[in-house]
C-alpha cells in the first residue's frame, strides 16, 4: 500500500536513541508520561504560564477536516523542532505499519491526497502540532482549554486531545475507517457507475433554511442527531444524496453521486427560483453520506475490540470523562457517556457534520471567548471567525480566533492567550449577533 523505506527529511534530524513502546511520544495515558525531550527545551521556548487562571475566558480548541492535507507540511515542524517531531514521526510510521511520513513529505499530491493517505496524515499532523505545544512550550490543553471539537474528520483528533481516545487506537481507527471510505466509494462506482464526491453550496444567509428544507424534501433524507427519513433507506446508493455538512449560515455541502448532487441541484433551484452558487471539493468519497455505511461496521467492530495501545490491550478504548469536554458533530452538544461516543463516533461516517450548530452552541450557550485551531490549513479557523465575529486578538470582545498550522504562528498565539487572559466579554452582545 505504501514505500517502507524511511522519511529522507527525518534522517535531517539529530540521531535519536531508541525509545520503547512505553515511552513513546505520542503516549496519552493519564498522566502524560514524560518525554526524554522535555529535559532539554529550546532555547526559544515562549515564556508562558502554564497555571490557568480561574478567572480565565472560556476556551475551546478545534481540529481541522479532510481537504487541508498539503506536501511537505511536516517540514516546517522538523526543521524547528527536529529532536520532538523525529521520534512522533517515527510513532506515527510504526503504528501504521508504513511510511506515511513519506508520502506526506514527498508524494506524489494525487498519494497524499487519496482518502486512505490524506485522512491518516490529517490527523496525525493535528495531534503532531499539539504534542509540539506540550513538550517544547508546556502547553496542555486540559490546562488552557475547556472543550475540544474537530470537523468530521478532525473529531478523532479533539477526542485525543481531550483525553478520551489514545493516540495510537485513533490513529489505527482513522486509517481503518478511511480504506473502508474508499473501498465503498470503489463498489458504489463498480455497482452503479458515475463519480462520487462532495459539493459546497454557497447561498446568502436568508436563503440558507428554506434551502435545506427544499434539499430535504427532494432527497427524502433527513438526519439531525440519528434521525432519517424511511423512504430513503430503501433506494439504492446512486440515488441517496446527503447533506453531509452544514458549515456555517451560509455554507452546506452535499455528498453522494456527482451526477445526482447536479440533478438535485438543478430542481432546488427551478423550485426556489434562486442560484445558489456550488463548488466541487477535492474530495475523492462521498463522505456522510450513506454510501459510507460500511465505515459504520467497521468502526463498531474496533470500538468494541478495545485499545491496541501495547500494555492496555483489551482495555476499553474509550476512556470517558476525558480531561476536556468533546462536543460532538452529529448532535452539536458534548458527549455524555463512553456509550454514546462509540455510538455516534461510529455512526458518524453517515451522519451531517452539525458544524455551524456546534459553534453556534458552544458561543452561545458555554460563552466561549477564545478558539484556538491546531492543525494544518486555515479553513477553520476561517468558518469559525466568520461566525463569532473575531479573527485574531480582539481585546474589546474579550477574546480571539487563532490558528496554529505553521511554527511561526506559536508565539503569537500564546501570547493572544495570554493577553486575554482576565478579558470578559458582554454577553448581550453574542445575542444580538446570531439573531
Amino acid at each position: 500500500m505504501g514505500v517502507t523505506t524511511a522519511c529522507p527529511l527525518c534522517l535531517r534530524a539529530p540521531a535519536q536513541k531508541q525509545i520503547s513502546r512505553r515511552t513513546l511520544p505520542f503516549s496519552t495515558a493519564r498522566p502524560i508520561i514524560p518525554t526524554p525531550f522535555q529535559a532539554q527545551p529550546p532555547t526559544r521556548r515562549h515564556a508562558f504560564s502554564t497555571t490557568s487562571s480561574h478567572r480565565r475566558p472560556r476556551t475551546a480548541i478545534f481540529f481541522p477536516g479532510h481537504g487541508v492535507q498539503k506536501l511537505g507540511m511536516l517540514t516546517p515542524w522538523l526543521e524547528a523542532f527536529p529532536r520532538t517531531v523525529k521520534p512522533l514521526i517515527e510513532e506515527i510510521d510504526h503504528i501504521l505499519g508504513y511510511s506515511l511520513s513519506s508520502i506526506i513529505q514527498n508524494g506524489p499530491s494525487k498519494d497524499l491526497a487519496s482518502t486512505p493517505h490524506a485522512q491518516p496524515a490529517i490527523m496525525a499532523t493535528s495531534n503532531l502540532i499539539l504534542r509540539v505545544l506540550e513538550i517544547e512550550f508546556g502547553f496542555r490543553a486540559s490546562e488552557r482549554a475547556d472543550f475540544a471539537l474537530g470537523h468530521s474528520l478532525g473529531e478523532f483528533a479533539a477526542l485525543v486531545a481531550s483525553g478520551i481516545l489514545r493516540f495510537e487506537d485513533s490513529l489505527y481507527m482513522t486509517k481503518r475507517r478511511a480504506d473502508a471510505f474508499w473501498a465503498a466509494t470503489k463498489q458504489a462506482m463498480d455497482e452503479f457507475g458515475g463519480e462520487y464526491g462532495m459539493v459546497a453550496v454557497v447561498t446568502e444567509p436568508e436563503y440558507m433554511p428554506g434551502l435545506i428544507d427544499t434539499i430535504r424534501q427532494f432527497t427524502g433524507w433527513y438526519s439531525s442527531a440519528g434521525s432519517r427519513g424511511d423512504s430513503a433507506e430503501a433506494r439504492s446508493p446512486i440515488d441517496q444524496v446527503l447533506i453531509a455538512n452544514v458549515n456555517s449560515k451560509n455554507q452546506i455541502v452535499l455528498a453522494g453521486n456527482l451526477g445526482k448532487i447536479r440533478t438535485l441541484m438543478s430542481h432546488v433551484r427551478q423550485f426556489t427560483g434562486h442560484d445558489p452558487r456550488a463548488v466541487r471539493l477535492h474530495a475523492d468519497s462521498p463522505f456522510h453520506s450513506p454510501i459510507m455505511q460500511p465505515a459504520v461496521e467497521v468502526m463498531r467492530g474496533l470500538l468494541d475490540a478495545g485499545s491496541r495501545v501495547a500494555g492496555q490491550e483489551g482495555q476499553d478504548a474509550v476512556m470517558f470523562p476525558g480531561d476536556l469536554t468533546c462536543v460532538c458533530n452529529v448532535t452539536a452538544r458534548p458527549f455524555g457517556s463512553r456509550e454514546q461516543v462509540k455510538d455516534l463516533l461510529a455512526r458518524q461516517a453517515v451522519e451531517t457534520v452539525r458544524w455551524w450548530d456546534s459553534i453556534k452552541y458552544l458561543d452561545q450557550e458555554e460563552k466561549v471567548r477564545r478558539w484556538v485551531g491546531i492543525g494544518p490549513g486555515k479553513v477553520g479557523r476561517n468558518l469559525v471567525g466568520k461566525e463569532v465575529g473575531m479573527r485574531g486578538k480582539d481585546m474589546v470582545k474579550g477574546g480571539g480566533v487563532w490558528a496554529i498550522t505553521d511554527p511561526s504562528e506559536i508565539e503569537e498565539v500564546l501570547r493572544g492567550l495570554e493577553e486575554t487572559e482576565d478579558s470578559f466579554f458582554d454577553d448581550d452582545e453574542v445575542e444580538e449577533r446570531w439573531d
